[in-house]
């Protein structure tokens, strides 16, 4: 009875919200302010896709679907796993609401059972095409990644070896924001919800002749559903840019991040809460880039480096790891059309991968990994060519390779091919790609930390993947866009540990696995002011235990514009039971834990009010969470937050 009373309250809420918004709109006089989700032109207002920006094939045969800053908006997303959580074949865990804690089920991204290996990652993490992660444990951290810096997101399901090289059997590539058009843009935002959350994000940019800033400051923070499932997130983030002239130009990128999040542990008590998990992130990337008539390229210099304080773990005071790393290197690349319809991609990747670790113990002396630093070159080439018209039948043909030089594990190829085919409104895509994941600095590590003796890490192979994938989409009648993807993944020589007797334990490359399923998703808008998305993924996994690989799931949206300044949003989830818990590196691993299948609800109201004086622009919302007051899990006995509100304003300069 409580549940349904508290689903009554919520949609009771939402309602009020459309009347009173509706009222204050038509009551409403002055200058119009249209966001940047809805477009009026000539009277008309075009809403924007809800979920996803869409799904496109790249001129290398390969599907990429975009997230827009509009899609993320609308989901009210606190961070990347939310702004993901209803992407077709995007999985995602966590326990705070704000905040994830480590990089495994307490705050990570799974793609079509990616990513679920720990210490070490399948996915890899990018900003602005610069890859985003701890070099000791070879995984992406959540946190560190701000859902406020971001202008659009691509995630490619498949392996990427010439894009994006080593761990990229899928990848989520976050594209920053930046002044595009000449003259200035602020906007302060505050919001507060359920569990003491609060949202602060301050945005100013500005943009002249040849010169362009962007400075972002961002602060997030919860007491969570849960004691001990609050967290805190803060972000700074500026870039800088200056044109050289009409073709080359000149930037700078700067991220800093400090977060925190605690673990709640299991609800039934049956272990201790695992401590608390702060990172510190600095980023800089500088960038020379080029573009012509007959193509465009790049030059990128970075660097990153943080530092990981896991504390009390086991609930045990004193009981800590501390790790510091540091990735730098150079990303080189110039696509060019040397002749009609063709398009050649060459590139050099150099990456320098450093850190170090200290494991300290109330009862025990302290451990110390120190620092070490791994090298990989890999240049890379891809070639495509459109033959025939892209307005009538047309066909593009690709295939590309990447060669990856490593400092401890050799050489290794990792080939791709495409072919696209198209006629009007229809396209039909294949695509073949070879993934490489190098053993990450962690075997090492655990060599000298966790399983002392001669592991032989130095024998190790990479890890493989093979992916086949062929697409079918058509557009009908240029209001409905309907998609279908088959895919196909085996991979071998997975890392493990073969634990002794006899010891010492070994690492060997004994794992092997497949996935495969079917796809889909139909976008549709039968009115200008309606958008309309559904998708589903079946994927099946063997062995059947695979973490985060649900057989069923499907996510659906509806955005609708009542007026130029009155839109509403709903969001849906469905995910089938699955086996959850990251896989362990060890040989035999069996996965008991598993979560019920659930169904999640959710929906925003946004009004935009007439400016006040001095040009600002108020746009209110309310986002309800959970609109069904759902009892689930992502991880086994770690409950999820029912229903939950947020209420905000937004000032636009």
């Amino acid at each position: 009875m409580r549940r349904r009373n508290m689903v009554h309250d919520s949609l009771r809420m939402l309602g009020a919200a459309v009347l009173l918004c509706l009222c204050i709109s038509n009551a409403a006089t002055g200058e119009q302010s249209v966001p940047s989700q809805r477009v009026q032109m000539e009277g008309v207002i075009v809403t924007a896709s809800p979920i996803i920006e869409g799904n496109d094939v790249n001129s290398y045969g390969s599907q990429v679907t975009s997230v827009s800053k509009e899609q993320i908006s609308d989901l009210n997303a606190q961070d990347l796993p939310s702004a993901l959580r209803r992407v077709p074949g995007v999985i995602v865990s966590r326990h705070n609401p704000v905040g994830s804690f480590g990089g495994g089920e307490g705050g990570a991204v799974f793609i079509r059972g990616q990513g679920s290996s720990r210490p070490g990652a399948e996915i890899q993490m990018l900003v602005d095409g610069i890859p985003r992660f701890v070099s000791v444990w070879t995984h992406p951290l959540m946190d560190v990644l701000s859902v406020d810096m971001i202008d659009s997101i691509e995630i490619y399901k498949g392996a990427q070896p010439v894009l994006y090289g080593n761990m990229a059997f899928g990848a989520v590539d976050i594209q920053t924001k930046r002044m595009h058009e000449e003259g200035f843009y602020t906007a302060l935002q505050s919001g507060y919800g359920s569990h003491n959350t609060w949202a602060e994000v301050m945005e100013h940019g500005g943009k002249g002749r040849a010169f362009d800033y962007y400075l972002i400051q961002s602060y997030r923070s919860s007491d969570g559903h849960r004691e001990n499932a609050d967290g805190e997130l803060q972000n700074y983030f500026g870039r800088i840019g200056y044109d050289l002239n009409d073709h080359w130009a000149l930037s700078m990128t700067v991220n800093h991040t400090n977060n925190r999040a605690d673990d709640p542990g299991p609800e039934d008590g049956s272990t201790p809460s695992d401590g608390t998990f702060s990172t510190e992130d600095y980023f800089t990337v500088a960038t020379l880039s080029n573009a012509y008539e007959g193509g465009e390229g790049y030059v990128k210099l970075y660097l990153e480096s943080g530092g990981i304080d896991w504390v009390n773990q086991d609930g045990t005071p004193g009981l800590d790891r501390l790790t510091d790393y540091e990735n730098r290197g150079i990303r080189a690349r110039e696509t060019v059309n040397l002749w009609r319809g063709g398009e050649v991609m060459v590139g050099l990747d150099l990456d320098y991968l450093s850190g170090e670790v200290e494991d300290r113990s109330p009862v025990a002396s302290t451990a110390y990994f120190p620092e070490e630093t791994w090298r990989m070159a890999a240049p890379y080439v891809a070639v495509s060519h459109l033959i025939g018209s892209e307005k009538g039948f047309h066909a593009i043909p690709s295939a590309g390779l990447r060669y990856i030089d490593h400092s401890e594990y050799g050489g290794e190829c990792a080939p791709q091919a495409g072919l696209i085919l198209g006629y009007g409104d229809t396209r039909l895509n294949a695509f073949y790609s070879r993934g490489v994941n190098y053993p990450g600095i962690y075997v090492k590590a655990q060599d000298v930390l966790t399983f002392p003796g001669n592991n032989r890490w130095q024998d190790l192979n990479p890890e493989l993947v093979d992916h086949y994938e062929i697409g079918l989409s058509h557009r009908l009648n240029r209001v409905v866009k309907m998609e279908l993807t088959c895919f196909h993944n085996e991979g071998k020589d997975r890392i493990v540990i073969a634990p002794g007797p006899p010891f010492p334990s070994l690492f060997k490359n004994i794992g092997d696995y497949t996935t495969r399923g079917v796809e889909g998703t139909i976008t549709a808008s039968p009115l200008p002011e309606l958008g309309l998305f559904a998708g589903f993924t079946w994927l099946d996994a063997d062995p059947t235990d695979l973490p985060y690989t649900p057989e069923w799931s499907g996510s659906a949206g509806v955005n609708y514009s009542f007026s130029e300044r009155l839109h509403i949003s709903f969001d849906a989830l469905y995910v089938d039971d699955q086996y959850v818990t990251s896989r362990a590196r060890r040989a035999g691993t069996v996965n008991t834990d598993t979560v019920d299948s659930y169904f999640l609800l959710n929906g925003k109201v946004t009004c935009d009010f007439p400016p006040l004086r001095h040009g600002i622009r108020p746009t209110v919302y309310v986002a309800v969470e959970n609109l069904t007051d759902t009892a689930y899990e992502q991880k086994k006995g770690y409950p999820m937050p029912g229903i939950g509100f947020m209420a905000g304003v937004i000032l636009r300069l």
